[in-house]
């Protein structure tokens, strides 16, 4: 096993009392393409990876994080996918840097069956001569734990030679990433190997209710999709359209690097009444080359047809939104969304918004979740993709910033019921600095205060008690342990809740 001591490093770098605190993971290396998981299990436990070869792991809800290099015999080079399968084991996939072979010539897959403390030296597939791998993503069947991944394959990268193709290619394992089948192609159209608008790239896979499994890529075609109903045997013979893909996946962004708008596939697997909707998020310049904005696709009969774009981003200002990336809630259906954003100041100042729809991407709630505005450098690569994360109301979102030449990644402590509460009941949490919380609501009468853990588990529950104009004072949460919880007011007929961070 590749043990390696983390290092903590990284605290609360503002103050609680913002409604969504910003925590910086990370600035060591300059770090971005950044990938995040959340514990099924074990819900404040996080595990993250960011290019090229950094391994972040939170046990407290993503409050501190502790930082390993991550290392392998088949090297690390970056494109970092962390996800987790249903017995509580990590893996974390990214391209290799063989010492005696090829520049990112096999994709690497490692896994962690501690919690994300340690890795094992890890598998390889995808090798085929001197051909490049790139740009993977993997998903976990939940029913059989079968991980599928997709991704790139460039004859020659960076090839201006027309006979030079990029194709998009299919493997799974069986048996936890020990394995792997022989690679498939998915794709009927190819592209060329320039890594940009004509060539095939931002596959990633989605597993469906029944076992399906849906991918969407970006190409000379625009925006298609392919699915498989056999666990990846077989696939249609021709790839279907979802939509055009204005400006295509390389967009230009004033001060950016390089933007990618590449397609993210999900699946709703959820009991709720959209199970089984298969949704694409990405971003393009569909309403003009100042305007980038964000979308969002749907189809309810597995891929057949697609709705119109939707617009996810609900600003009325000519500007850019981009570095998309959607997760979905698979708790409760929600869909979450995270992308740069500039629709507040007229230069390249860039904010970052996370978004939410609670009924299938009709209608959206967004929110800044970013504590200022940054200045990114066209000289300073930033980076492919954000990512965003979700399961029973916990959301982290990650994201990458620019602040004096120095990139960092960084995430949001997102108070998910303050975004996604109906009810028009509200509540402010205070904590002071002798232990005592004051909490501020509009509930009539006598009041009852339960604090849960992000696990659930309740860990103080306080009978029917009167507030004084709308404030309740809360001694007995002083003794509590730091960090994230949940509170739940109710007067019997109605209830309110909000997040509470205690340091």
């Amino acid at each position: 096993m590749n043990k390696i001591l983390f290092l903590l490093f990284s605290f609360l770098a503002i103050t609680v009392s913002a409604q969504n605190p910003v925590i910086e993971i990370s600035a060591t290396d300059n770090p971005n393409e950044i990938s995040i998981c959340i514990d099924e299990r074990h819900p404040h436990r996080l595990l993250a990876g960011a290019n090229i070869y950094s391994i972040y792991l939170s046990e407290d809800g993503g409050l501190s994080w502790s930082e390993k290099k991550q290392l392998s015999p088949y090297g690390v080079w970056g494109d970092p996918v962390i996800i987790q399968d249903t017995t509580g084991s990590f893996y974390h996939f990214h391209l290799s840097k063989v010492p005696d072979g090829n520049w990112i010539d096999r994709m690497v897959c490692q896994r962690s069956d501690d919690g994300g403390k340690s890795f094992n030296d890890g598998s390889y597939f995808g090798l085929n001569g001197d051909k490049a791998q790139d740009k993977p993503w993997a998903v976990v069947n939940p029913e059989n734990n079968e991980i599928y991944v997709t991704w790139t394959q460039f004859d020659e990268y960076d090839s201006k030679d027309p006979a030079d193709r990029s194709n998009i290619l299919f493997s799974k394992s069986t048996d936890k990433g020990e394995t792997w089948s022989h690679p498939i192609q998915v794709n009927s159209v190819d592209g060329d190997c320039l890594d940009d608008d004509e060539t095939v790239e931002g596959a990633v896979p989605a597993v469906g209710p029944d076992g399906q499994i849906y991918v969407a890529w970006s190409g000379p075609n625009g925006l298609v999709f392919n699915c498989s109903f056999d666990a990846g045997k077989t696939w249609e013979e021709e790839e279907l359209p979802i939509a055009e893909h204005v400006g295509g996946w390389n967009i230009n962004i004033p001060g950016i690097y390089r933007v990618n708008g590449m397609p993210v596939t999900k699946c709703d697997l959820s009991e709720g009444p959209n199970q089984g909707t298969v949704y694409v998020n990405w971003a393009d310049q569909r309403n003009g080359v100042d305007n980038t904005d964000i979308f969002l696709s749907k189809s309810t009969d597995q891929g057949l047809s697609w709705s119109e774009p939707i617009r996810v981003n609900q600003d009325s200002s000519q500007n850019h939104q981009f570095f998309t990336w959607m997760d979905i809630d698979q708790t409760n259906g929600n869909l979450w969304f995270v992308y740069h954003d500039r629709r507040n100041g007229d230069d390249n100042g860039t904010d970052v918004y996370a978004a939410v729809s609670q009924d299938g991407g009709s209608t959206f709630t967004e929110v800044k979740i970013s504590e200022s505005p940054f200045y990114p450098n066209p000289e300073i690569f930033f980076g492919d993709y954000n990512n965003i994360a979700a399961h029973g109301n916990v959301v982290r979102p990650v994201w990458t910033r620019l602040d004096d030449e120095q990139l960092s990644v960084r995430t949001s402590i997102i108070d998910t019921y303050s975004i996604i509460n109906e009810q028009s009941n509200s509540l402010t949490i205070q904590e002071e600095t002798n232990g005592e919380l004051i909490i501020t609501h509009s509930l009539k009468g006598k009041v009852s205060v339960k604090i849960l853990a992000l696990t659930g588990n309740e860990v103080l529950n306080i009978d029917r008690r009167k507030s004084k104009k709308g404030t309740l004072r809360i001694t007995e949460a002083s003794d509590l342990n730091t960090g994230i919880y949940l509170v739940e007011l109710d007067n019997g007929s109605t209830g309110a809740k909000g997040q509470w961070i205690k340091l």
